[in-house]
């Protein structure tokens, strides 16, 4: 089954829903804010592409964030398959962080 761009913005919209209920443990802020997801693609068959960082290579949880990403996009319906790229380039940094993250945490 194919989707129409309608619907497959409203699968992005529904992973953007879910991406914002991921938290980095160390920062109480959700990892779409904190602009730790480089990118979502979605085919027109419902295979989607994320592309994300970790704050730190040596982030506590690089072993279980990703996996948490996957599993929870997985759950999101129309979805068929997740493909996760855990990428270092860019680095992540603070520039990155939406205006709602910045102000949560007091940098504005």
């Amino acid at each position: 089954m194919k989707f129409t761009d309608d619907q497959i913005a409203d699968i992005g919209e529904d992973i953007i829903k879910v991406l914002k209920s991921v938290y980095d443990p160390e920062i109480p802020v959700d990892i779409y804010e904190l602009g730790l997801v480089y990118d979502v693609q979605i085919s027109d068959e419902g295979d989607v592409k994320i592309i994300m960082t970790l704050t730190t290579p040596n982030c506590p949880v690089a072993e279980t964030l990703p996996q948490e990403v996957k599993d929870k996009v997985s759950d999101v319906e129309h979805v068929k398959s997740v493909d996760l790229e855990l990428t270092f380039e860019p680095s992540w940094n603070k520039d990155m962080m939406s205006e709602e993250a910045k102000f949560e945490l007091g940098m504005l």
